[in-house]
Parts: structure tokens; sequence; C-alpha cells
């Protein structure tokens, strides 16, 4: 305790202070024995007066000899000030030790946010050089593993952008940073001389480099790559306690690098297989006109249950054969079974000419993969004989095709079959149609007319609906009438759930050609 008068001078003291402030003895002025912040905050209660003021004022805190105190003041009836200093040195520390410990946490927990909202790997390594730059360095390097002989690495500046680039060359100058790449614990950073780093870990503008800390960045299984840190050297060297927090912080980067390498693998992998089972775009082949259109059951979905292929005859001038199937269920699975079919198809396709045969070995080929789905399937072999298309069709347990004539007459074709790949043995029956030039067949999944919608939102839209629409398409390339069918289920359906829907056309081409007038207006059609 210390006692100094309205004047600042030193009345009393208690043994405690005399280690504390040895001078500050009576008859001593403040000013010459105590801290220049206790010097004002006495100045401040002694201007006021004795009986302005409560008798206990504000506590102020400053720093005596490096350790932290508190003042408790009190004032006196004579207008001298007693004040209690407590040491509050411990208390600081842990104070300033929690806020800090919370930056890192908000820091933390801001960064996981921040990285794991992209799965782009670029974007990832950028978002960790310019975090590491403006929060634990002057400048940071994000290094990815090699591809092929070169190592991408994003450098940034604090307050700059983070820039691109790959290097080339032997790691091993640096002290830690190939034992990073491949996962290793990282260097102490006093291990790492900055004189002695290469040229390329040197950022333009930052300057002579005084500090380095290289931590690995751990990933999925495998390495993610390696983070540097780099402080110039007007700036404090990297702490123990720093360090730590980079090797927390470089855990969070590497798991969203490694999440988005692996995502863009994954991805990579899934667009190759997409290709595979995606619909082919439908053209002309021989003479005869194809047309389809899919739609998934879910619009973020592209594969599903339904497919359709068509496959040139292997003998030039024997037209086409036609595959379209509906497998049982939806999403992915569904469209691994749809992968099967298909590719058990072609394979069957020297046998074109028998789709009795065809659906026979696919059915045993089905049972066999002990596959708990079943598909309904239509074959379609379309020849062109002069201006008219023949077909074959045969059905397996699929919707029964169907037949536009040029006067608008929608015809069922004469085909039934059992489902395939639910029984050992199944039975199908192939019936004979010819079209006429302008005529078409309409080859559909039950998606379409099952399709529930309409004014009361549970109507189907039903094969009576179909045929009468398919009436309007009379002489409509095979196009516009998969466009017109589509259009139609859509606007049946409107925004509800519903199956996948598949439809393929097959038209005999008009026998016309297209002219204009004066090279100006639209084509007309002559025969």
């Amino acid at each position: 305790m210390l006692v100094a008068d309205a004047r600042g001078v030193v009345v009393r003291r208690n043994d405690a202070v005399g280690p504390l402030l040895p001078a500050a003895v009576p008859g001593a002025s403040l000013v010459d024995v105590a801290p220049a912040w206790l010097c004002a905050a006495h100045s401040r209660l002694a201007s006021v007066g004795p009986h302005a003021v409560p008798e206990t004022g504000p506590t102020v805190r400053g720093d005596i000899d490096g350790r932290h105190f508190e003042a408790h003041p009190t004032l006196r009836r004579d207008g001298s000030v007693a004040w209690w200093l407590v040491d509050d040195t411990a208390h600081q520390l842990v104070r300033e030790a929690l806020r800090r410990e919370r930056e890192r946490s908000a820091f933390l927990a801001k960064a996981s946010n921040v990285l794991l909202a992209s799965l782009n790997l670029g974007r990832c390594m950028d978002v960790t050089a310019r975090m590491a730059a403006e929060n634990l360095a002057d400048a940071a390097l994000v290094i990815a593993p090699a591809r092929g002989q070169r190592l991408p690495v994003v450098t940034c500046v604090r307050g700059g952008v983070p820039a691109t680039t790959s290097m080339t060359g032997n790691l091993d100058g640096v002290p830690g940073l190939a034992e990073a790449l491949r996962g290793f614990p990282p260097v102490p950073s006093r291990w790492i001389d900055p004189a002695t780093a290469p040229e390329w870990m040197m950022p333009e503008g930052l300057g002579p480099v005084g500090s380095i800390v290289i931590t690995p960045l751990p990933g999925h299984g495998i390495p993610a790559g390696a983070l540097i840190l780099l402080r110039a050297t007007e700036t404090a060297a990297f702490s123990d306690e720093e360090e730590v927090f980079a090797r927390l912080f470089a855990a969070r980067a590497g798991s969203a690098m490694s999440v988005a390498r692996l995502y863009a693998e994954q991805s990579t992998i899934s667009d190759m297989l997409m290709r595979e089972l995606l619909p082919p775009v439908l053209h002309q082949i021989s003479g005869v006109d194809f047309a389809g259109g899919y739609r998934p059951s879910a619009d973020h979905e592209r594969i599903g249950g339904d497919f359709y292929d068509v496959h040139p005859a292997t003998v030039e001038g024997e037209g086409a054969l036609v595959s379209l199937g509906d497998v049982c269920g939806k999403g992915l699975e569904a469209a691994v079974l749809t992968g099967k079919i298909r590719n058990t198809l072609h394979a069957l396709l020297p046998l074109a000419d028998d789709h009795q045969r065809m659906l026979g070995l696919l059915n045993t080929a089905l049972l066999s993969s002990h596959h708990t789905r079943f598909a309904t399937l239509v074959l379609a072999s379309a020849v062109r004989r002069g201006s008219a298309v023949d077909l074959k069709l045969t059905s397996g347990g699929h919707p029964t095709p169907l037949i536009i004539r040029a006067g608008g007459a929608v015809e069922e074709a004469d085909t039934h079959g059992t489902l395939i790949g639910a029984i050992p043995h199944i039975s199908a029956s192939t019936a004979a149609v010819s079209l006429a030039p302008g005529e078409s067949c309409v080859l559909y999944t039950d998606g379409i007319t099952e399709a529930k919608g309409g004014p009361m939102g549970d109507d189907l839209f039903g094969d009576e609906r179909l045929k009468r629409a398919l009436a309007g398409c009379a002489g409509m390339p095979a196009e516009g009438i998969v466009e017109h069918v589509q259009m139609l289920a859509a606007q049946w359906l409107g925004n509800r759930p519903h199956d996948d829907m598949a439809v393929v056309v097959i038209s005999a081409p008009r026998t016309h050609h297209l002219s204009a007038v004066n090279g100006h207006t639209r084509g007309r059609f002559t025969a």
C-alpha cells in the first residue's frame, strides 16, 4: 500500500512496497518514484478534491518492472489517496492466453468453413495460401503432390493475390520439405536457415526472410501436400506455440484439399462412366430416321433405369436394331443393370435377325448375374425398302409400340412378351410392320403413360391420351414427335415427382426436297 497527498508527495507506505518501488519513501515526489500510469491516476483524483468523489475511485492498471498490477484507490478525508497495488500478472497472462485461444479457435472454425465450402482443389490451395499469409505469416506457399515431374505451387504475400506456378528440381536442399510432402512430421523452424532457401521459395516483394516453417498438409490416407510459412527479418521469428498452431491449420487445409482431390478423381471416373451409360444422340442410319429423348426421374440425376440404343447392322444395307427398355427401380443401381443389359445386347448383335433368341440369351444372362431386378424391353429392326421402312417389333413385357399412319390413325403393333430377368423361360411374339413415307413408329417407356398430373394432380397421362397426342403428329419428323411427347408429358406433370421417361421414334423419310422462294422465304415441302 502507498499513500500520497494531494500534492503528489508520498506520506506513507507499507513494507510490501519496498521491493517493488524502493525509492517511494515518505517525502519523495510520486512522479519521481512511481510509474507514469499511477502518477496520472493520482493527479486526476487529487485534482477533484476530497468531497467531490466517492471514497473509492476507479481501478487502474499498468506494468511495473515487467509485471502487471491493478491499483485500487481509496480517497482519505485529508485529500490524500491510498493506493492498494495488487499483482495481476498471472491473471493477465491467463486472460491473454484465453483471448489468443478464442481468436485461434475462431480462425480455425472460419478456415474449416471456408476451405470445405469448395470442392475445387485449385481454389482450396488459393484459400489456404491467402489465409496463412494473412493470419500466420508474411507470406505462404502451398505445394501439392507432383503431377508428373512438376509440383503445383500457390504463393501468396500478405495483402496480395494468390499466384499459381509449378516447379521442378531437387527438394532435398530445403530441410523438411521433401519429408513434409511424404507426410513425415515437420522439422523445427530453427533447423531451417533462410539464407539457404532456393529462389523459387522467395516471393517477389517480400524482402529478406528471417524465419521459415514447413509443415505437411495431412490428407486422407496419403499426404495432401506441404505448407511453407515465411516471415520477414523485421518480424519476430516463429515461436514453438505458433508452429503448433500452424500444424493445426495445416491439418484442416490438408483435409479440405484431400477431399477436393478425391472429389475430382471420383468426378472424372463418374463422367467417364456416365458417358457410357447416357443414351446416345440418334440420327439417320441407312435411310431410316431415328430420334430419341430421355428424362431421368430426378432432375439432379443424369441416368436412371430407362435406356435406348440404335445399332447399325453388321451387314451394310441391312438397316439397324433399336432397343428400348426399362429396368425396375430408379437411380444409380438401376443404371448399373441398364449398362449390363446394353452391353449384353451389343454382344448379341450378330443375332439381330432373331429377336426371340436375343431376348432369351439376355434373360439367361440377367438370371445368372443374381440381380433382384427385372426389365421390360422392346426390340425393333428397321430396314429401308425403296421408299418404305420395314420393321420387326418384339416386346419383352414392354408397352406396345405405336404406329402413326399418314392419315393420323394410331395403331398398336401386335407384339407381346414376358418380362426379362424374372423367370427362367420367356416367350415373345414378333410383329411385322411397314412404314410408308412420313409414317412413324413410337417406342416409349411407362414413365410417360403412368405420369401423374393434370388438373386434379393424380390422373395418369394414360395410353389413350398418348394416342390422341400422336394422332396430331402425323407427318411430323422424328425429332418433332419426340419433342412433342416430352413437352406434353412435362406439362401434364408440372413439378410433381415422376418415373424415368424415354421415347424413341423411327420414321420413314418423306420423298421430298426443300425449296425456297427468291432464296429468302421459309422453305416449303414439294413432292
